[in-house]
């Protein structure tokens, strides 16, 4: 545990953004609003927002778009290893392409993100990490992420 995968999903616009970051093994998800996709207010974010969890974060992968020209202030921020996928190769990221996927099922393409509240934010971030997965025996992310099924993690 602690191989994160991140990516932005971008709103109407161009104008709003969300910060998407899965971890690998658990599919635990933190979404973070952001209010542009420049990279110095993504890394603020991504360092505020996963500070808390600092223990739980080896290395993070992402794509090569401009937002993460601060990567080496997120991976100070938090004492963590980052890389990037090969261009034009999101099965790299397949996890967090996915998850993107299901976020996109609350908030759908067209959405204008200045316009979306924490707390909706909070509530989607709710429903995927206490969704039960097949792929992890119909466990939820919480129970993983939080140790409650670790059995499950090893095999």
């Amino acid at each position: 545990m602690g191989d994160w995968e991140g990516d932005t999903i971008i709103g109407k616009n161009r104008k709003g953004a969300l910060l998407t970051m899965v971890e690998r093994k658990t599919l635990y998800t933190v979404i973070v609003l952001l209010t542009g996709k420049r990279a110095d207010l993504l890394a603020e974010a991504a360092i505020e927002h996963m500070a808390h969890l600092k223990d739980h974060v080896k290395t993070i992968t992402f794509d090569n778009g401009l937002e993460f020209a601060e990567h080496e202030a997120i991976s100070k921020g938090l004492e963590a290893s980052v890389y990037f996928a090969h261009p034009y190769a999101s099965w790299e990221r397949a996890i967090n392409e996915n998850t993107n996927g299901l976020i996109r099922q609350y908030f759908p393409k067209g959405t204008d993100f200045t316009e979306v509240t924490d707390e909706q934010v909070q509530f989607v971030m709710d429903r995927l990490n206490n969704r039960p997965r097949e792929t992890r025996g119909g466990c939820s992310p919480n129970e993983l992420f939080m140790g409650r099924r670790y059995d499950l993690l090893a095999a």
